[in-house]
């Protein structure tokens, strides 16, 4: 079965690209140093240290094999071609968030780099697949997952 096709923004495409090269380059060799520093100490078999950094290695091994997964099966939105009229991946948003009388911003991206802490709303969770299609001055309602009902009208949609 061919691997789930993973919608990224360029911007997220190259954050990613990033952190490969981070982790294949500079990473693996301080984990390769510290493995070495570990082995030198003796007996492996109370070397907490040799421990430790055998971990870090399957950890990043691991992420580096998540990676290039993603970026394999990676499909590229241009968010200087997204069309601004109705709300997409790779726009940004401008909402009215009624519950808490306030602005928000989001950028509007697929779920391989959702991280709402940084203003990155994936286009498959609730809110934004509500958001999805709308345009300037609507309003929307989201019932989340744990039965609470928020709104917000859409201010502006933009870069």
């Amino acid at each position: 079965m061919p691997d789930k096709k993973r919608i990224l923004t360029y911007s997220g495409l190259k954050s990613m690209e990033k952190e490969l090269e981070n982790l294949k380059v500079i990473k693996r060799k301080e984990i390769a140093e510290k493995i070495k520093e570990a082995r030198a100490q003796g007996d492996l078999s109370e070397n907490a240290e040799y421990d430790a950094a055998k971990d870090e290695q399957g950890e990043i091994e691991a992420r580096i094999a998540e990676l290039d997964k993603i970026l394999k099966n990676a499909e590229v939105i241009d968010e200087d071609e997204v069309d601004l009229s109705t709300i997409s991946i790779g726009c940004k948003v401008l909402l009215y968030d009624y519950e808490y009388e306030e602005e928000v911003d989001y950028a509007i991206v697929g779920s391989t780099e959702a991280d709402t802490l940084h203003g990155k709303l994936s286009v498959e969770s609730p809110v934004g697949a509500k958001l999805k299609g709308a345009k300037q001055g609507d309003v929307v309602e989201v019932l989340t997952p744990s039965g609470t009902k928020i709104k917000f009208k859409v201010l502006e949609i933009h870069r």
